[in-house]
């Protein structure tokens, strides 16, 4: 039997021995170790954690996303700390893979989310659960492919952030999904993540302006700020953590992409 595995990154992480201590610096990981029966081997989250609900009050929190408490870590003593490559910070990443074993995610697809959840099946020796999530994850995305089919392209813009205002450009897991619901993203081609203006807004065509729930909290104002610009578009809020968590989340993304249509 192998004792390591290759992260998303390629990097050899040592399979954590039983009983396991995880600590899960990403949300949507969080949430996907618990759907596999893993909670009570979870010792640490983050404040942004959310899902489910009450696990803040049971779960040592270890910090943010991009800022961590390694003496609270420490404490925990695990022997397994998942992490994700845009999530959190490269800088992070070294300073805990010196004691720890660290392993880190890289999501861009839906094909790399599977794969994720398969890889937690060796990591935690769940492969049975891990593999019923995985097609369960396949046959809904399966059936929501065919309800879009015949669905009419609408081009979008899907915003993360104001003043000034951020979208989620080509490349990211965010663009993947607006692609599978039939949206065009109008995003420029780069950065992953572009800072644009109202000039922009104003001579970029689109359908409809998508106002993500994270993780900027926008409100109606903002719709109203957006229309105001001059776009040509609507403005709609989605809910982000159905365009940008991965993991079991995915099992209930498909009939809210259903919703927008």
């Amino acid at each position: 039997m192998h004792n390591t595995i290759k992260d998303q990154l390629g990097r050899t992480t040592v399979l954590p021995s039983w009983p396991f201590r995880i600590i899960s610096l990403v949300p949507s990981e969080t949430e996907t170790l618990v759907d596999l029966g893993l909670e009570e081997y979870l010792v640490g989250i983050t404040r942004f954690c959310v899902h489910p609900g009450y696990l803040k009050k049971t779960k040592t929190i270890v910090g943010g996303t991009k800022k961590v408490s390694f003496d609270k870590i420490a404490k925990l003593n695990p022997n397994i700390i998942l992490c994700n490559k845009e999530e959190n910070t490269k800088e992070i990443v070294e300073t805990l893979e010196k004691k720890y074993a660290v392993h880190v995610s890289d999501v861009n697809n839906i094909k790399n989310a599977l794969q994720l959840i398969r890889q937690y099946g060796i990591l935690f020796n769940c492969p049975d659960k891990s593999a019923i999530m995985v097609s369960g994850i396949e046959r809904k995305q399966k059936s929501f492919e065919a309800f879009i089919l015949h669905k009419p392209k609408k081009r979008v813009l899907y915003f993360i952030w104001q003043k000034p205002w951020m979208l989620a450009g080509k490349g990211t897991f965010i663009d993947y999904l607006l692609q599978l619901n039939g949206f065009i993203n109008m995003s420029p081609e780069n950065p992953r993540y572009p800072f644009i203006d109202n000039d922009y807004l104003k001579k970029t065509k689109v359908d409809l302006a998508l106002l993500s729930s994270e993780p900027f909290p926008f409100k109606e104002q903002h719709i109203n700020d957006i229309e105001n610009t001059g776009i040509e578009g609507k403005g709609i809020f989605v809910d982000g953590e159905y365009f940008s968590w991965y993991g079991s989340r995915l099992s209930l993304a498909f009939e809210y992409f259903k919703s927008l249509h």
